[in-house]
């Protein structure tokens, strides 16, 4: 693996209820970019977020603002 490979991993609170995504964040420090794409499309289009929209995104996730009542 180079510097510019991603490195995919799923989140370790995922049910693989089949409904997951990947990040690649070892990405973040040299390119400013987290890539995201569907777990069960590994060789789909990748989403590349800048790196303070996955940190906001994630942040959101935390605080629970994307809950469903």
């Amino acid at each position: 693996m180079t510097a510019g490979t991603p490195h995919w991993f799923t989140s370790s609170y995922s049910d693989n209820g089949g409904d997951c995504v990947e990040v690649a964040t070892n990405l973040a420090a040299a390119h400013g970019t987290v890539p995201v794409r569907d777990t069960k499309s590994p060789d789909g289009p990748t989403l590349t977020l800048p790196v303070h929209a996955f940190a906001s995104f994630v942040a959101g996730v935390k605080a629970g603002e994307f809950d469903v009542l």
